[in-house]
């Protein structure tokens, strides 16, 4: 059940992809959604001597404000776009460093959703700060990454490779049930030559998910690269949304958040929820 809903507010373009699915699932779930902004109030000068001190002070403050305004435009935008859905909403402002703010913020709340282009660099938007990365390093919380374009979810990859993080993923998405009954999910396996235990391994998931009643649409087995793979299925098959979790792990290695992971969300045209 989803009663709390966390969107990450951002300048980039796929933020308002994340109200939209915010919304939807606001509206099948009735809950409510907070639109949260962070001002970076850190600054990464440079040493020099006293008149260089006073100068990248005045620069930190010209910087701080110029994030609180942006802060303060993007939750403008956010509460208008809610004004009239009916929906149950509140903004909420924090400041830090952006990562940490959104991580503490998510303890109390049953989803998050950004965009996958998100910084929280108001001040420098081109910025890359590596934020969503940093995020889910330490996340606890359920979160959709949206991709740059809203398309409704129907069809939907689940990567499980058998470790804790994706099974936790798996769990949540079919506890949750963020897009109801309607979407038909793929399982997917990329092994390292034993077929027979990855096809034991998908059908212990299969299992689990008939369970809760969700479609299912086929068992895949595939040997080879796991982000090759896995961006090569989602292209081929129309995947709309991929099931992983944020710590990928295969028989070969272990794969942290930065790798596998990071190689899917970069380059798969798709949505991601990821768990642990």
């Amino acid at each position: 059940m989803i009663k709390r809903i966390l969107v990450a507010l951002d300048p980039d373009s796929d933020t308002m992809v994340a109200i939209r699915y915010a919304v939807e699932i606001a509206t099948r779930h009735g809950a409510e959604v907070t639109g949260l902004t962070v001002v970076d109030t850190r600054y990464r000068g440079t040493a020099g001597g006293i008149g260089s001190v006073y100068y990248q002070e005045k620069t930190r403050e010209h910087s701080i404000e110029e994030s609180r305004k942006k802060a303060r435009e993007l939750s403008d935008a956010f509460a208008a776009t809610l004004q009239d859905s009916g929906i149950p909403f509140q903004t909420s402002t924090e400041e830090g460093a952006p990562f940490e703010r959104i991580v503490e913020e998510m303890l109390y709340y049953d989803l998050l959703l950004v965009g996958r282009g998100t910084h929280f660099s108001y001040s420098r938007p081109a910025e890359d700060t590596h934020t969503v990365e940093r995020v889910m390093k330490k996340a606890i919380t359920a979160t959709l990454i949206v991709d740059k374009t809203y398309r409704p979810i129907r069809n939907v990859l689940v990567t499980y490779d058998g470790s804790l993080e994706a099974a936790l993923a798996l769990q949540r998405f079919a506890q949750l049930e963020p897009f109801g009954m309607e979407p038909v999910l793929h399982l997917l396996h990329v092994h390292d030559g034993d077929r027979a235990a990855s096809e034991l391994l998908l059908r212990k998931a299969a299992e689990y998910l008939e369970a809760h009643a969700i479609r299912i649409d086929g068992l895949n087995t595939l040997a080879g690269n796991p982000e090759d793979e896995i961006i090569s299925y989602t292209q081929g098959h129309q995947i709309d949304l991929i099931i992983m979790g944020a710590r990928f792990v295969s028989k070969i290695r272990e794969l942290t958040f930065g790798s596998t992971t990071s190689a899917v969300l970069n380059h798969a045209p798709a949505s991601l929820f990821l768990e642990g």
